[in-house]
């Protein structure tokens, strides 16, 4: 027996494909979804395409990346399969109190693949732009590689985490590196405007 005030269930998204007969379709699937191969197309059954919570991919469970998948599936139905899916720097948020957000790679992560990085951290509720909020639960952990000044993964606990984690994204996705990040000027004092201070 456990005492709590809330549960909440994060149990995650099901795929729903009962019902649409895809065993006589002659189409593979499994607990996570229709399979799929890089065109997001079935594996054993060539006219069928899936995307999002029916697809058993290596995107992970966000509307988002459903819609970013469906139009990659989507173009390739119609220009033949020319498109892939590119999972690297898709942020996500836990919307607790204060929000956590992260993109990119995790220090564990960085270190199996032999990437060699710098870890940039610390803990920042004395920042003035945490401090006018009067929150002083915040702190970022920013994985930047050597040498290219790469970001390689961004982590940020605070208010504002879950928009602050899209400009990481952003860099990330275009390929602006820890240099480009410290040239911005950005408004001040916004939580955009600590990012230099993290790379």
């Amino acid at each position: 027996t456990v005492e709590a005030d809330i549960v909440v269930h994060g149990g995650g998204r099901a795929p729903d494909i009962a019902g649409l007969g895809l065993e006589d379709a002659e189409v593979e699937h499994g607990a996570r979804g229709i399979v799929v191969n890089e065109f997001l197309q079935s594996v054993s059954n060539p006219s069928v395409y899936a995307a999002g919570d029916v697809a058993a991919t290596a995107g992970p469970p966000l509307t988002l990346v459903a819609a970013y998948e469906g139009g990659i599936a989507a173009s390739n139905m119609l220009d033949g399969n020319r498109h892939t899916v590119d999972y690297s720097a898709i942020p996500s948020a836990v919307f607790t109190v204060p929000p956590l957000a992260s993109v990119g790679l995790q220090e564990e992560e960085a270190r199996r693949q032999g990437l060699k990085f710098e870890t940039h951290f610390d803990k920042v509720g004395s920042w003035y732009s945490f401090k006018r909020l009067a929150e002083p639960h915040a702190a970022y952990k920013v994985l930047v590689e050597e040498g290219s000044g790469k970001i390689l993964g961004a982590h940020v606990l605070g208010p504002n985490a879950e928009e602050l984690i899209n400009l990481f994204a952003m860099a990330m996705r275009t390929g602006l590196n820890s240099h480009d990040i410290k040239q911005i000027i950005f408004t001040y004092p916004t939580f955009a405007s600590d990012m230099g201070y993290m790379v």
